[in-house]
């Protein structure tokens, strides 16, 4: 892990990471000697990792036997979703009215989000994703709204990683939506835009099943 930060920032990411990843799995239970060894820092800032992800909702605090890696229900990604379409829909709102155009960001990221899937690096792949719809909210200039979206990033993150590895023949899908969605931002036409981004953000039922409710 890098040097430099508090090794409860380290610890943190670390295990927020693995978690998106899938590294770490829904379920899976969470030693504070254990992590401290892998990361090797104290149990004093692992605790404190545990609070933060737990009010997260990352993982679960078990008294006296550590933590839990919680499951990714369907409940959850749909709300994620419904979270997501309201915000960004006001952003698409708001920037076509305005008459500004896509921002320049979301076409400079829509290549690399392609040469990430290509690699099947679904991490990276889903860091893009999601620097691609916030450099959108943020566009829109509405700054509660903003830090409101950036408190989805690392369910959002998990969410998109867990149904990429359940149906990655969508990639092709996805990548289509995205370019649409620059375009009909580029010429301003709000309707079009929150249909692309309505459909991009539709739970798809082949991964809703595979989620407990």
């Amino acid at each position: 892990m890098g040097e430099g930060r508090p090794a409860r920032e380290r610890v943190y990411e670390w295990l927020r990471d693995a978690i998106i990843k899938g590294t770490l799995d829904g379920g899976q239970f969470l030693d504070e000697q254990w992590v401290s060894g892998e990361t090797g820092v104290s149990r004093t800032p692992v605790r404190e990792a545990f609070h933060r992800l737990h009010a997260e909702r990352f993982i679960t605090l078990l008294p006296r036997k550590g933590a839990q890696v919680r499951t990714v229900t369907a409940r959850e990604l749909e709300e994620v979703y419904q979270s997501r379409r309201l915000i960004e829909g006001h952003a698409i709102s708001t920037l076509c009215a305005a008459g500004a155009g896509a921002p320049r960001e979301m076409a400079e990221l829509v290549g690399p989000m392609e040469e990430a899937e290509q690699a099947q690096d679904w991490f990276q792949v889903s860091s893009l994703d999601r620097s691609f719809h916030r450099s959108m909210v943020a566009a829109a200039g509405n700054t509660v709204l903003t830090e409101l979206y950036d408190t989805l990033r690392s369910r959002q993150q998990r969410v998109a990683v867990r149904a990429m590895r359940a149906r990655p023949e969508r990639l092709s899908v996805i990548d289509a939506e995205h370019r649409a969605l620059v375009a009909a931002l580029d010429v301003n036409d709000e309707a079009e835009a929150v249909r692309v981004l309505t459909e991009h953000l539709k739970p798809v039922p082949e991964v809703v099943s595979v989620l407990p409710g």
